[in-house]
């Protein structure tokens, strides 16, 4: 009896299967995406201290109801939650405007390179668009990306250590991961998920 229970607790899991993987990643992405967004006009951990204490304590709920439902619960609590958690982070964006709260203002550091170009350094791509429409030979790297370069791709900080003038041809860069990446072989979308401690982290 026991394993029959376990069996079909496991199968409720919201990435028990590649299709139901991919839906539930929808969701997440979205309210993610959102997340970002927030970040960018307003301060990574910001926002949620420009509002008042009853609106930050039911906003860190909803954020302990989605953390919930990503490492325990099946699809259609995944996708209520992402659901809920992007309109708790829309709420906190409103309350801050009208509390007239101030956002981030634009900071862009400048250096000029040997080869004539501009290399401009921003905080994030909020700061790097308006950089990059002003129409000038400027190369703009947000504080993202290097980060990303000193943590993840050390040993081009090494080579151009090593070798001055080195150019970064290409780096990756991935805010919100793509779900396609984590299927390799899947035949349907019916196929269940074997390692899904990969997809609750």
């Amino acid at each position: 009896m026991a394993r029959i229970k376990e069996t079909y607790s496991t199968d409720r899991r919201w990435n028990a299967t590649y299709g139901t993987y991919l839906s539930g990643q929808a969701a997440i992405d979205g309210a993610d995406a959102t997340a970002i967004e927030m970040e960018q006009r307003w301060g990574a951990g910001r926002l949620r201290l420009l509002v008042d204490t009853p609106l930050r304590e039911k906003f860190d709920r909803q954020r302990f109801l989605y953390n919930s439902a990503i490492h325990h619960g099946d699809l259609e609590e995944v996708q209520r939650q992402a659901a809920r958690m992007t309109a708790a982070w829309q709420a906190l964006d409103k309350a801050a405007e009208a509390a007239g709260a101030s956002r981030l203002a634009p900071e862009v550091w400048e250096v000029p390179l040997k080869d004539g170009t501009v290399a401009a350094l921003v905080r994030d791509e909020i700061d790097a668009y308006n950089v990059s429409r002003e129409g000038r030979r400027v190369v703009t790297y947000t504080l993202e990306e290097i980060g990303r370069m000193l943590e993840n791709y050390r040993e081009v900080v090494d080579t151009k250590i090593i070798f001055p003038g080195a150019e970064v041809v290409a780096i990756r860069r991935i805010s919100i991961q793509d779900p396609l990446d984590a299927i390799r072989d899947g035949v349907s979308l019916d196929d269940p998920l074997d390692d899904i401690q990969d997809f609750n982290q």
